[in-house]
């Protein structure tokens, strides 16, 4: 593996071993991150999942209808973090009752950046797995759970994987995604089950004073850098396992993933 190649990887393992957004809100507000968690009221809890349901599905049309089969010169984040800023900006005005409207946007603006990002590392995105590639970066982004045993980006990837798969194989058997099929249910319910906790941290951080005080735009453009590094990473790792063999690439994320401390400031 070349030099180049190897401080990419250490990258890659940075940023999915350790996707933490509330540390990264807390570090640009300077507060603790507990602060962050925990303040939604329970009536607000119990719409996010309905609503990031929504999103995911509008994401999983997206991405099988309309993405761009061709490469930019280079991954243009910053056009889609502008759009997300501005509409983060605009729903800051109304507060929890934008979010039907904002969080959809906002995450299909995040798709095409990570598409931009799929496409830059070598990814055919006429093909239909490489756009599902895509949409399985919403579920790598929450932060690791030590009372699961699916904690790794290589297991939670497994899982999902073989879910996306079965879409797949049902697009190019059908032509279309049936939104009630088994296999699509659960391939939502999985993301949604990730995603949910890092659009549940977005959320709270407009009640958090200091981070409200910054504004829904900024939390917003930290919410899309967020997921552009877990992107990045995603198909970093996608790229070695085509140039050195998926075995191999596993083995050394395996080994660095072990020794955190020795991983590069990001």
């Amino acid at each position: 593996m070349s030099a180049a190649d190897r401080a990419a990887l250490q990258l890659a393992v940075k940023n999915l071993e350790n996707p933490n957004f509330a540390a990264r809100l807390a570090d640009y507000a300077g507060v603790p991150v507990n602060r962050v968690l925990g303040l939604l009221p329970s009536a607000a809890n119990r719409q996010i999942g309905a609503l990031v349901r929504s999103a995911v599905m509008k994401g999983l049309d997206v991405a099988i209808e309309t993405l761009e089969d061709e490469p930019p010169p280079a991954p243009a984040t910053w056009f889609s973090s502008f759009l997300a800023g501005v509409t983060g900006g605009v729903s800051g005005l109304f507060g929890f009752a934008a979010l039907p409207v904002e969080l959809p946007l906002t995450t299909t603006f995040m798709l095409r950046a990570i598409a931009s990002i799929a496409q830059h590392e070598g990814e055919d995105l006429s093909r239909i797995e490489a756009r599902l590639a895509c949409l399985e970066v919403f579920a790598f982004g929450a932060k690791r759970d030590a009372g699961k045993v699916d904690v790794g980006y290589y297991a939670a990837r497994a899982l999902i994987g073989k879910y996306t798969n079965d879409v797949a194989a049902m697009v190019v058997e059908r032509g279309a995604v049936d939104a009630s099929a088994p296999v699509v249910t659960s391939l939502v319910s999985e993301i949604v089950s990730r995603f949910g906790l890092v659009v549940s941290d977005k959320v709270a951080a407009g009640a958090l004073p200091i981070l409200g005080a910054v504004g829904g735009a900024t939390v917003n453009v930290i919410f899309m850098d967020h997921f552009q590094r877990i992107a990045q990473g995603h198909f970093t790792l996608r790229r070695l396992e085509r140039a050195y063999g998926a075995s191999q690439v596993r083995a050394h994320y395996a080994a660095l993933a072990a020794r955190p401390a020795r991983l590069p400031a990001g």
